[in-house]
């Protein structure tokens, strides 16, 4: 299964362990995990937080049962949830991948063309501005690979990558 839902990136790996800490052992209601990330990592609604909430199942370190949502027992690494992205998390993968084969940098425009392909069809007719969420939810797919080892930014200029 591949999920949509991508978080702001946070500035440090840290911020990562401390949401899945917030996801209880025992599974709890949708509402109450995202009123336990709000609290935590002082996210400014709870859309925020179940976006939060959906990205960690993306990287294998919250669990969605019969009885809620769960942490899992997989610790967070930055070498395993880089995985678990590239794996699970839509057009992760293609990004990454159009990050490594690329000559030179790439800004986030030029990624997102090879990500626009893919984005579904239904995704274009739901929202007329769907280019504008899916240009931000690829910026923060490449502040997502920047945190967990796999692009970094070009130091002469920040607003382009390359692949790690």
């Amino acid at each position: 299964m591949k999920f949509k839902p991508v978080p702001v990136p946070p500035d440090g790996f840290e911020t990562v362990e401390r949401a899945r800490r917030a996801v209880p052992l025992v599974p709890d209601s949708e509402a109450d995990c995202c009123a336990r990330l709000v609290g935590c990592l002082d996210l400014p609604s709870r859309d925020a937080a179940r976006t939060w909430l959906t990205f960690l199942r993306a990287l294998e370190l919250a669990a969605k049962t019969a009885s809620g949502y769960r942490r899992t027992d997989r610790e967070p690494t930055v070498d395993g949830c880089r995985e678990a992205l590239l794996a699970h998390v839509f057009a992760a993968d293609t990004l990454s991948d159009t990050l490594r084969t690329a000559e030179t940098p790439l800004t986030v425009d030029e990624t997102f063309a090879a990500v626009r392909t893919r984005v579904p069809t239904w995704e274009r007719h739901r929202n007329r501005s769907w280019t504008e969420v899916w240009r931000e939810r690829v910026a923060h797919l490449l502040g997502w690979l920047t945190l967990l080892g796999g692009a970094e930014r070009v130091d002469d200029d920040p607003a382009a990558y390359v692949a790690r």
